[in-house]
């Protein structure tokens, strides 16, 4: 593959006032990411600041209950921040420090990665402000807090469908008006090259820690890992050390809000085709004319309107399977693993264990599934009462 392409998929689709951030980022980091004392200082952070290693788990009641493989769950909620986000951030914002940067911005969409980014950003001591859909902020009010607690300033959008990808959108007009001083902390394997090879190798510590830990307990390979997809970071990292290993299944789950058959959906794979949109081609969900269509799910991580150009090559060559998966799946996940094993996930993480749900009964006892728990449910307890009827405040 040539730089910054996954087949036919990346490439770097920006507008010439961007060129030159993006340059200097692909610099940079070609400098950086094998630097001794690079890897050093973030291996300390990711250890000593974020909680790595995260434990893997094995799930004995869940694994009892559903009566087939062993299912063990790979628990980034215990990371600091309470996701996987905070892998790439501190890569990103250390990066940027290295650069001579000092304001960084980000989108988000539930509020994990501005949290993530916020904390960093304090933590370095660098300006921060993030963009979040008007509808995110309101069903992710909680997050907002954090992010403002830590300092940063939160804009709230408007635009579009008020969702993730119009944060995206606002924070890449934002980045194109201050690039000397700015570095946008992108927070999927999406965008124009190299962020989708920058963000894949910062997250990539998890499946490189799902294998080394899996041979202690196991002495082998999962037989499939399983990861929810959105624009698909926490799937990369946890998919990418095993994508020379032909015998693991790889499967990604999407949002398939109220139904991959309805108009109310955010399942790429399943139901978009190619196209280029925020600086990448990959899948995009697109209406009749070819423009990005509105999508949804109660998920506000995964509600975007396409998938991370890498994601989109190992569906083209078969090496990874997208599933979709409905909100009333996830839900159902998100109450039986919280019930079953007094672990609440991110209802983002939920898809994952929904899947796994479905395929472990029909595996043989000698099999092993991982899940990635990509992050804590705590921030989205208040609306899955509110989607099962029932209100926590007044």
């Amino acid at each position: 593959m040539s730089k910054g392409r996954f087949g036919a998929h990346g490439g770097q689709y920006v507008p010439e006032t961007l060129m030159n951030a993006v340059t200097e980022l692909e610099a940079a980091y070609e400098k950086y990411k094998d630097d001794p004392g690079f890897v050093s200082e973030l291996t300390e952070l990711l250890n000593g600041y974020a909680n790595r290693p995260s434990p893997l788990y094995y799930a004995a009641k869940v694994t009892d209950d559903l009566g087939g493989a062993k299912v063990y769950l790979k628990r980034e909620d215990m990371n600091f921040t309470g996701s996987h986000k905070i892998n790439n951030v501190l890569g990103q914002v250390l990066l940027a420090k290295k650069m001579g940067k000092t304001r960084v911005i980000a989108e988000t969409g539930a509020g994990q990665h501005g949290v993530a980014t916020a904390t960093a950003a304090a933590l370095f001591g660098m300006e921060c402000e993030v963009f979040m859909g008007r509808t995110d902020t309101e069903r992710q009010a909680l997050n907002v807090y954090k992010m403002r607690l830590l300092g940063a300033k939160v804009h709230a959008v408007d635009s579009g469908t008020a969702t993730l990808k119009d944060a995206v959108s606002a924070a890449m007009r934002e980045w194109v008006r201050r690039i000397s001083d700015t570095h946008y902390v992108l927070g999927s394997v999406m965008g124009p090259h190299p962020f989708p090879t920058v963000v894949r190798d910062f997250q990539s510590v998890i499946s490189r820690e799902i294998k080394a830990q899996l041979y202690r307990k196991e002495g082998r390979l999962p037989d499939a890992v399983i990861a929810c997809v959105g624009g698909g970071s926490n799937a990369m990292g946890a998919f990418y050390h095993f994508i020379g290993d032909k015998s693991v299944r790889l499967i990604g789950c999407e949002a398939a809000g109220r139904g991959a058959d309805t108009f109310e959906t955010a399942a790429t794979i399943t139901t978009g085709r190619p196209g280029i949109f925020h600086g990448m081609k990959s899948y995009f969900c697109q209406d009749d004319c070819g423009q990005i269509a509105p999508v949804y799910s109660i998920s506000a991580g995964l509600d975007y309107p396409g998938i991370g150009p890498e994601h989109a090559w190992l569906y083209d060559t078969g090496r990874a399977e997208y599933v979709p998966v409905t909100d009333e799946e996830a839900v159902g996940a998100f109450e039986y693993l919280s019930g079953t094993e007094g672990i609440i996930p991110a209802i983002e993480s939920a898809h994952a264990l929904a899947y796994a749900m479905k395929i472990a009964p029909t595996m043989s006892k000698d099999k092993i599934i991982v899940v990635n728990i990509s992050g804590r449910g705590d921030k989205d307890c208040a609306a899955i009462a509110r989607y099962r009827g029932e209100e926590l405040y007044d």
